[in-house]
C-alpha cells in the first residue's frame, strides 16, 4: 500500500486553468513532465497501469509540474505553477531556486514549496515567452538534488490591441467614366494580438462611407468602384470611409477607420457649348486695323487639354476678310479683329458664324460632331463724321518753267465722304515750301501759277493742298501735289572756269595755248553740245584761232611763233560758245592772253614776287632792292620815335611816390623829389600811432581849430599871434610823441600863405589826388601833389 501512496505522489494535479493550456505547455517541454537523463516518467506510467509487481524497488527522482502558462494583462500577482522534485517530502530539507528571465522581476519562486509566481502585469505583445531555469539544492549539503531544468512559461494572449491602418492618409485617383470594378486602392490594416491564438487578430474590412459608388474586399482591403460612368463635372471629388475589426467583425472585437480620398481625373467627355446663339457688336467706322471687336467664350466642361479649342469664323470671301478671330490661350475665349478698314458708307452691318472645336477628341465617348459648336456673330458700323477724302490721294504735276502767270496747273478733288456731304473750301499750306509759287481757287481746287518760274532755282515744288468742311466741326485732311518744273533753253553757256591762259616767248605757230570748256545751267533731254568760235570780224585775227573739238570742248591756236614781251604783253580774244538748244542761245566771253617769260620747263610764273616782276615790267633784283630799302626806312622811323619818346620823359622829372616795404607791409614811405637826386635820403617811414584812440577827442579840437585858422587865413598873415602859436602847439606834440619821425627829416606844413605859387601842400581838406594844373613851357618847378592818398584818404584819418 505504501508503495501505492508513492505511485499516487506522481500524479500531476490538474488546475483550473484549462487542459489545453496545459497540454501544450507540456509539448514545448522535452520529456513531457519533467524528466532527467536517468529515466523517463513515461515508463513508470506504464508500470502503473500495468500494476507491476516491482513496485517496490527504488524509483529515479524527477520533477513534478503544475501549471506553466500566465495570462496576460492580469494585475494580480497569482501563483501560476510548482516545482516539486519526487525526493521533497514536506521536511522542508529541499531549496528551490528560479534563474533565467524574468526571474525576481517578473516571476519569483518560494524556496520552500517551489511554488512559482508573478510579480507585475505581463504584455504578450512585449513579451510572448519567458525561458527559465529550476534547480533543487539540498539544505543540509547544499549539494544539488537535482541537475538544472529548462522550462518555458508563455504568456497567453487576449484581445487587447486594436487594428490600425498603415500608410494613412489614403489619396486616390481614378479617370472619370470609368468601368465598374476599377480599383481604386488598398488599405492596410496590422494588429498587434497573436494571430495564432484565436481570432483576437482576425481582420475584416468594411465600408462606412462611400456607398454606392464603391465598395472594399472583406478579407483584402482593396476599394473598387461599384457605380458606372462616374462623372467629374458632376463631382470631382469622394471620401471613401473604410472600417477594420478584428475577432473577425465579432462583438466585442476592436475597431479602426480611415479615409480614402477619391479625386475624378477629367476625360475629354464634354463639347464647346455656346451660351448664346447670337453675339452683337458695334464699331465705329475710323477703328483702326486690329482693333478689338469683341470676345466669345464657348464652355467646355472639361479640363486642362480636354478644354482646348479653336475659334474660326464660316467661309465667307467678303466678312472673313474684314475681320478675323483669335483663340486666347489662357482664357480660352474667341477674339474678334478688325481686320480691313471700315466705311460706313459702302457696308454698316456684317453678319457671320462662329465655330469652336476643341483641340484634342475621344471618340469613346462623343462623336465628332459632338466636340464642336457654332453661333452667329452681328457687327454693326457706326458712322463717324470723317474728314475729307482726296481722289487720288497722291498728284505728281508738270509744269514748264516759262509758264505764264495764272496758267493751270492741276485741279485736286475730295469729297465727304459721309452721308451729309459737307461742302469743301480748299487752302495752301503755309509750312509747305514754295507757297508763293502757286495759288489754288477755295471752290473748285484748281491750282494756278502766282508767279514766274525758274527750274535753275527750284526744280520741284512740294504743295500741301488742304481741304476742310464748312461745318462746324471743321474736319480737314491735306494732300501733297508734287509739281515738277521742265527745263526751256533759257541761259546761255558760259566758260567752265576761269581761264587765264599765257603764251610763252618761244612758243611756235600752230601749238595749243589753252583748252576751253563750257557750262549750260539747262538740261536739255537728250544732253549738251557745244560750239566754239570767234567773233566775226572783217580782218581775220593774225595771232590766235579758235579750234572746235566736237566733243563740247575747244583749243586756242597760236597762228604765228614771234611773240615778245617787249612787243606786246597780252592779247584779248573773244570767244563766242552757242548750245544746241531751240532756239539756240550764244555767251560770249573775253580771254586774256598773257606773253610770259617761261622757266625751261615751260612754267610761267604766276604768283610771289617774280610775278610781281613780270606784272611792273621789272627784273627780279630790281624789285628786292626796292623792298629792302622800304623795309630800312621803316626800322629807321621806328627808332625815332622810340628816341623821342624817351627824351621826353626824362625831361618831365620825377615825381611823387609811394613804395610798399616788403618788411613792413603796413608803412608807406613818401619821398618829394625835385632838388635832390637822392630821393632815398628824405625817405621816411610813417609809423602807426598806437595811441590813436585815445587822442580821438583832443584831434576833433585841432580840425575844428584848423579850420577856424583856414577861414580866417585870408586876413591872418605869416607874423600873426595866432599863426605863431599854432606852429609852436604842433612842434611841442611832435616833441613829446615818441613814435614821431625825426624833425629834419619830416616836414609838417599846417598853412601856407595865400600868395603861394605851388599851392597848398597839406593833406587838410582834401579827399583825392587832384590833377597837376598845365605850367608854361620851361618852367623847371617839379611837379607837386597832395599827401592825402598816401596817407589814408579821408578827413578822418588825418594827423598832425
Amino acid at each position: 500500500m505504501a508503495s501505492g501512496e508513492e505511485m499516487r505522489g506522481w500524479t500531476v494535479k490538474m488546475s483550473m486553468p484549462s487542459v489545453l493550456a496545459v497540454v501544450a505547455a507540456f509539448t514545448m517541454i522535452p520529456g513531457g513532465v519533467l524528466s532527467d537523463t536517468r529515466g523517463t516518467r513515461g515508463l513508470e506510467a506504464q508500470q502503473l497501469a500495468q500494476g507491476s509487481a516491482h513496485l517496490h524497488r527504488r524509483l529515479k527522482r524527477g520533477w513534478i509540474w503544475k501549471q506553466l502558462f500566465v495570462p496576460e494583462e492580469d494585475p494580480t500577482p497569482r501563483v501560476i505553477g510548482q516545482l516539486k522534485s519526487d525526493y521533497d517530502r514536506g521536511e522542508a530539507s529541499m531549496k528551490y531556486i528560479l534563474t533565467g528571465e524574468g526571474a525576481g522581476d517578473a516571476f519569483e519562486i518560494d524556496e520552500y514549496s517551489g511554488e512559482i509566481r508573478t510579480l507585475k502585469k505581463l504584455d504578450r505583445e512585449e513579451k510572448s515567452f519567458y525561458v527559465l531555469q529550476a534547480q533543487a539544492i539540498n539544505r543540509r549539503s547544499n549539494e544539488p538534488e537535482e541537475p538544472e531544468s529548462e522550462f518555458i512559461i508563455k504568456v497567453q494572449d487576449i484581445n487587447d490591441n486594436g487594428p490600425q491602418f498603415q500608410n494613412e492618409p489614403y489619396v486616390s485617383s481614378i479617370p472619370e467614366m470609368c468601368p465598374t470594378g476599377t480599383t481604386v486602392a488598398r488599405v492596410t490594416a496590422t494588429d498587434a494580438d497573436d494571430p495564432m491564438f484565436g481570432n483576437n487578430a482576425k481582420l475584416i474590412y468594411s465600408i462606412l462611407q462611400g456607398e454606392p459608388y464603391f465598395s472594399v474586399e472583406p478579407k483584402t482591403g482593396i476599394v473598387l468602384t461599384s457605380w458606372p460612368d462616374m462623372d467629374r463635372e458632376a463631382r470631382d471629388e469622394y471620401l471613401v470611409v473604410v472600417q477594420v475589426k478584428d475577432m473577425l467583425g465579432l462583438s466585442g472585437g476592436y475597431s479602426a477607420s480611415t479615409t480614402v480620398t477619391v479625386s475624378l481625373t477629367d476625360v475629354n467627355d464634354n463639347g464647346p457649348t455656346f451660351q448664346h446663339h447670337l453675339y452683337a457688336f458695334a464699331l465705329p467706322e475710323d477703328s483702326a486695323v486690329g482693333t478689338t471687336v469683341g470676345r466669345i467664350m464657348a464652355q467646355d466642361g472639361d479640363t486642362g487639354v480636354h478644354a482646348r479649342m479653336t475659334y474660326s469664323l464660316e467661309d465667307d470671301l467678303e466678312e472673313s476678310s474684314t475681320f478675323v478671330i483669335r483663340t486666347d490661350p489662357v482664357t480660352q475665349e474667341g477674339v474678334v479683329l478688325l481686320a480691313k478698314p471700315l466705311d460706313y458708307e459702302a457696308k454698316r452691318r456684317f453678319v457671320m458664324a462662329a465655330e469652336a472645336a476643341n483641340d484634342h477628341v475621344d471618340t469613346r465617348f462623343l462623336t465628332l460632331e459632338e466636340f464642336r459648336d457654332r453661333t452667329t456673330l452681328k457687327i454693326v458700323v457706326e458712322d463717324v463724321d470723317e474728314p475729307p477724302v482726296f481722289l487720288p490721294a497722291a498728284h505728281e504735276w508738270k509744269v514748264p518753267e516759262n509758264a505764264a502767270v495764272g496758267a493751270v496747273v492741276g485741279s485736286v478733288t475730295a469729297r465727304d465722304t459721309d452721308a451729309v456731304n459737307n461742302p469743301i473750301r480748299y487752302s495752301i499750306d503755309g509750312r509747305s515750301g514754295n507757297t508763293k509759287a502757286f495759288k489754288i481757287d477755295p471752290n473748285n481746287g484748281t491750282i494756278t501759277v502766282a508767279k514766274a518760274l525758274d527750274r535753275e532755282t527750284a526744280q520741284w515744288h512740294n504743295v500741301t493742298v488742304e481741304a476742310e468742311e464748312t461745318t462746324a466741326n471743321h474736319l480737314s485732311s491735306s494732300v501733297v501735289v508734287f509739281i515738277k518744273v521742265l527745263d526751256i533753253n533759257d541761259n546761255v553757256p558760259t566758260l567752265a572756269g576761269d581761264y587765264q591762259p599765257f603764251i610763252c616767248e618761244g612758243t611756235q605757230a600752230g601749238e595749243l595755248i589753252q583748252l576751253l570748256s563750257a557750262v549750260d545751267l539747262d538740261e536739255p533731254a537728250e544732253g549738251h553740245h557745244f560750239y566754239f568760235s570767234m567773233v566775226a570780224e572783217k580782218h581775220i585775227n593774225p595771232n590766235f584761232t579758235i579750234r572746235d573739238n566736237q566733243d563740247n570742248t575747244a583749243g586756242i591756236v597760236a597762228r604765228r611763233s614771234t611773240f615778245t614781251r617787249k612787243d606786246r604783253s597780252r592779247y584779248l580774244l573773244p570767244v563766242v560758245v552757242t548750245d544746241s538748244g531751240s532756239p539756240a542761245l550764244t555767251g560770249t566771253s573775253t580771254l586774256t592772253i598773257s606773253v610770259c617769260r617761261c622757266q625751261p620747263a615751260g612754267h610761267c610764273p604766276t604768283g610771289g614776287v617774280e610775278a610781281l616782276a613780270l606784272s611792273m615790267g621789272l627784273s627780279l633784283q630790281a624789285l628786292l632792292g626796292l623792298l629792302v630799302c622800304l623795309v630800312t626806312l621803316t626800322v629807321l622811323s621806328l627808332l625815332m620815335l622810340v628816341v623821342r619818346r624817351h627824351r621826353r620823359k626824362q625831361q618831365e622829372g620825377p615825381e611823387v611816390a609811394v613804395m610798399e616795404l616788403p618788411e613792413a607791409p603796413s608803412q608807406k614811405v613818401l619821398y618829394y623829389g625835385g632838388a635832390d637826386p637822392d630821393p632815398r635820403r628824405h625817405a621816411v617811414p610813417l609809423r602807426r600811432h598806437p595811441r590813436r584812440r585815445e587822442r580821438r577827442l583832443r584831434r576833433e579840437e585841432v580840425r575844428a581849430s584848423i579850420r577856424m585858422s583856414l577861414r580866417e587865413s585870408h586876413l591872418i598873415g605869416p607874423d600873426d599871434e595866432v599863426f605863431r602859436q599854432f606852429i609852436l602847439d604842433r612842434l611841442s606834440e611832435a616833441d613829446r610823441d615818441p613814435n614821431a619821425g625825426p624833425s629834419d627829416c619830416l616836414r609838417t606844413f599846417a598853412y601856407e600863405g595865400s600868395g603861394s605859387p605851388a599851392g597848398s601842400l597839406s593833406s587838410l581838406e582834401s579827399s583825392a589826388l587832384e590833377p597837376e594844373p598845365e605850367r608854361p613851357f620851361g618852367n623847371p618847378r617839379p611837379p607837386m601833389v597832395r599827401l592825402t592818398p598816401w596817407y589814408g584818404g579821408g578827413e578822418e584819418d588825418t594827423i598832425f
